[in-house]
Order: C-alpha cells, then sequence, then structure tokens
C-alpha cells in the first residue's frame, strides 16, 4: 500500500477519525500508525519531523508527506460518498485552512478527551496497522 495515515494514538478525536476513514475508504488501500508508535517515530525521524509533536496528522501518498489540512483533505479523496468533494478546499490558502486545523489541534483533549493508551485495532483491522 502507498498511503499512509499518522495519527496521535491517544487523541479521541483522532482516533475516532481513522474508525472513519476505515469505514469509508472504499479500496481499503490506506494503512495506520500512531505517531507515538514505532513505525511513527521512525518515520519521523526518517524525514525530519518533530517527533514529539502529534497535534498534525501525517498523510503519506506515493512518497509525498502532507500535513495539518493537506492531509486531511488528501484522505478524502479515497472515501466513499460525497467526501471527495472536500478536496476543492485545497483552493483555500493554505495559512487559512491550517489556521482552523490548529484551532481543532489545540483544543482537540478538552473537546473530545484522551486515552491512557493506543486504540488497538480487531484482528480483522490489524493487517491495516503498521505497529
Amino acid at each position: 500500500m502507498d498511503k499512509i495515515v499518522l495519527f496521535d494514538g491517544v487523541c479521541n478525536l483522532c482516533e475516532n477519525s481513522v474508525q472513519f476513514i476505515i469505514r469509508k475508504n472504499k479500496k481499503k488501500n490506506i494503512q495506520f500508525a500512531s505517531l507515538q508508535g514505532s513505525h511513527g517515530q521512525t518515520f519521523l525521524k526518517e524525514n525530519n519531523l518533530d517527533t514529539n509533536e502529534f497535534s498534525s496528522l501525517v498523510y503519506v501518498e506515493n512518497g509525498k508527506i502532507y500535513t495539518k489540512s493537506s492531509g486531511a483533505l488528501r484522505i478524502t479523496k479515497q472515501l466513499k460518498g460525497l467526501w471527495p468533494l472536500m478536496i476543492c478546499f485545497l483552493i483555500v490558502p493554505k495559512f487559512i485552512r491550517d489556521a482552523v486545523y490548529n484551532y481543532v489541534a489545540k483544543n482537540r483533549y478538552n473537546w473530545y478527551g484522551k486515552k491512557t493508551s493506543c486504540w488497538l485495532p480487531t484482528q480483522e483491522l490489524k493487517q491495516r496497522f503498521l505497529d
């Protein structure tokens, strides 16, 4: 698979987002890993990204890295239904999109809560998780 989502493994909003992507990903062509896990940490180090910053998802598609709103919007292209239409928001300047993304990211633990450990996928879904 050439599409990977790295996410904050203790964030309830992030976990729910991953579960939503799993349900809506028609081709089942996205793999997942938590930013805190071994695969996530190795990926961050290898790509000179902050290994202690978990406020942005990282989306990798065909070797290209997307973060924040760019990553979230590009993920929608892989979903069934009308979600791929969200890609049109890429025309909004990145600094505006990322300001909204950063606001949600800054408040996500207060609004949605935080887990003390990462969510574990079912046996059936484990093949789509890298660690």
